[in-house]
């Protein structure tokens, strides 16, 4: 079998709501472009009907599968999950609230055609054509977690938090083979190692809005966060593995 162009990897918890709607669109919109693609749904053990409604769409779209965890262990595991599960030339992780349209891709897919080796969406630059909506809480969150990530993450990058990275496929297996935290910081962590093996990241502006339903617990998920920075500023400076090469 040809591998595609292009894998999407969309963690899911409970998302039977807002699912179908980012589904649709995603597959609506790959549709025009000439490439071979597949759509990896994790299900992070969720409780209600986001297999069943992902199951839906890949009877009408069999490049749409599920991959169903048998319980809740965080959005690094099931993107880790994902992305071991691929094999596209280019890998994007995009989260299941739609919040960054996939019409975004063709931003940071230019990234990559330039030399990039991981293109990152960014609500921390700005640029003609493009929107926010940010919610206050994601706000604080974000100016909390940003002068924590400056002390001990990742060096000159705004927004490390944005649901929409697209990789090199090469280097999104290899980097997440080396990853090790389960929760929200996974992406610092991802970007660490990345940044460490001099690997080049490109920082992208993307249209973002505010979707009804986060699970984001203002004051919970900022202690887990900082708890998982910690942890990864340890196990990068431990992280003795190769310098990863990228193919092209």
């Amino acid at each position: 079998m040809t591998a595609p162009d292009l894998s999407v990897v969309v963690p899911a918890f409970n998302e039977e709501a807002r699912l179908p709607a980012m589904l649709q669109s995603t597959v609506d919109y790959l549709g025009t472009r000439e490439l071979g693609f597949e759509v990896l749904v994790v299900d992070d053990g969720s409780t209600d009907r986001t297999s069943r409604v992902v199951g839906e769409v890949s009877t009408r779209t069999p490049e749409v599968r599920v991959i169903r965890l048998d319980h809740n262990q965080g959005k690094g595991h099931a993107v880790r999950t994902g992305v071991f599960e691929t094999s596209g030339r280019l890998v994007l992780f995009a989260d299941a609230d739609g919040a960054t349209p996939m019409t975004e891709l063709e931003r940071l897919d230019r990234a990559i055609a330039a030399g990039a080796d991981i293109a990152i969406g960014s609500r921390a630059l700005t640029a003609d054509g493009v929107r926010l909506d940010v919610r206050w809480y994601r706000r604080a969150i974000g100016w909390v977690f940003r002068a924590f990530v400056g002390l001990l993450g990742t060096r000159g990058i705004g927004d490390t938090q944005c649901g929409f990275k697209l990789f090199k496929g090469s280097v999104a297996r290899d980097l997440f083979s080396r990853s090790r935290v389960d929760g929200f910081a996974f992406d610092v962590e991802i970007l660490m190692l990345a940044q460490r093996q001099g690997l080049s990241i490109a920082e992208v502006p993307v249209n973002w809005a505010h979707q009804d339903g986060s699970r984001i617990n203002l004051a919970t998920d900022s202690l887990r966060m900082l708890r998982d920075l910690v942890k990864i500023r340890v196990g990068v400076i431990l992280d003795r593995n190769p310098r990863v090469r990228s193919e092209g």
